[in-house]
């Protein structure tokens, strides 16, 4: 399989992003990592290079949901790489409010970044790899995606069950015409990171050292679809998928 040096990394100043790139810079990757947060970019650049001095580290600050700016800040940290192998598209919100409860505006912020900034950072990763004729497009997605889920999760679901689609559907293109550039959706369980800080605590719950494991194994394997950590989201994401839904929404 084709090593995939150079990574961007979307929503990398903390959380599962943070964790990949460390993750990522161990084995000796080159970076490309933006986020809206440049002062934990820039400490997260310095302690990389401090720990793995082999490795280029470039940094931009990015808003996802400044469209024009996803193109921007991905064309200039491809021309900071000279290139670009692989883009995770992971910025993301955990907001949300039952619908009909008077806070659309939290519910429209979450659907704005989880699908239309990702759908904007699926374009700009595309063009390039269009241009390359190679890449991999990697999508973190989420077990919510499976199905609809109540209360504070509806919006939320619905916007990663949106880019699973999405993604699948830029998979289908490229197995059509036999495009070479991958593409990898990856539902992650409940991983602790800052933004599963507020929620409630489950026994399924897993680190961020550990989740990101998986994940990055899921990654470098390039499968199509990956549930992560394997145990317990595999039988699981079974479960979801055929349990009538008052269960599932229990």
């Amino acid at each position: 399989m084709t090593e995939r040096k150079k990574v961007l990394i979307t929503g990398a100043s903390s959380g599962l992003g943070e964790q990949m790139a460390r993750t990522f810079a161990a084995s000796g990757r080159d970076l490309a990592l933006c986020a809206r947060r440049t002062d934990r970019l820039h400490r997260l650049r310095k302690e990389l290079l401090a720990a793995h001095p082999g490795i280029t580290v470039s940094v931009r600050g990015l808003d996802v949901n400044d469209h024009q700016q996803v193109f921007a800040v991905f064309h200039a940290l491809r021309d900071d790489l000279e290139g670009l192998d692989r883009v995770i598209v992971n910025a993301g919100l955990g907001k949300g409010k039952p619908i009909g409860t008077g806070r659309f505006d939290v519910n429209l912020q979450t659907a704005q970044t989880n699908f239309t900034a990702a759908l904007a950072q699926c374009e700009a990763a595309m063009e390039i790899f269009r241009t390359q004729r190679s890449g991999h497009l990697v999508v973190i997605s989420s077990m919510s995606a499976l199905r609809g889920l109540p209360r504070n999760l509806t919006t939320y679901a619905a916007t990663k069950a949106g880019i699973s689609a999405l993604a699948e559907g830029i998979r289908a293109e490229m197995t059509a015409t036999r495009t070479p550039i991958t593409v990898t959706t990856l539902h992650p369980g409940y991983i602790a990171t800052d933004l599963s800080a507020g929620a409630a605590k489950s026994p399924l719950m897993t680190t961020t050292e550990k989740g990101v494991r998986s994940m990055v194994k899921a990654i470098e394997r390039e499968r199509p679809e990956a549930k992560v950590p394997a145990w317990p989201w595999v039988p699981v994401g079974f479960l979801m998928r055929h349990l009538p839904l008052r269960l599932v929404a229990r």
